[in-house]
């Protein structure tokens, strides 16, 4: 189970954008890198062609790479800092069904992410 999911707001904390915070905008489970807003921003060429409409594309571009998932934590919503994600198991009753299901919560505050 992964402990960061899109959508999170991470900090990096190793690398040359470390202490910068972004959202995830998509996990890469199988090379274990995650993409994140506003950081890891590198330039792409792109070669120059055309749309349907007539309009050049092409030029150079900055988009953001991907970082291994070791060098992010989640940031605790109350701390604003970076803390370690663990899980508990809840029981939760649905349809008259008891359901047991792993949350996540953060490790520094004790709160459900």
């Amino acid at each position: 189970m992964a402990k960061i999911k899109k959508g999170d707001l991470v900090v990096v904390i190793s690398g040359r954008d470390r202490g910068k915070q972004g959202r995830v905008l998509e996990v890469l489970t199988e090379t274990q890198r995650v993409v994140v807003e506003g950081v890891q921003r590198v330039t792409k060429h792109v070669k120059v062609g055309q749309s349907q409409r007539g309009t050049r594309t092409g030029g150079i571009e900055t988009i953001e790479a991907p970082i291994h998932i070791s060098n992010v934590m989640v940031v605790d919503a109350e701390t604003k800092k970076g803390t370690r994600v663990g899980y508990r198991i809840e029981e939760i009753e649905r349809d008259g069904r008891k359901k047991t299901v792993r949350i996540r919560v953060a490790k520094r505050s004790g709160k459900d992410i």
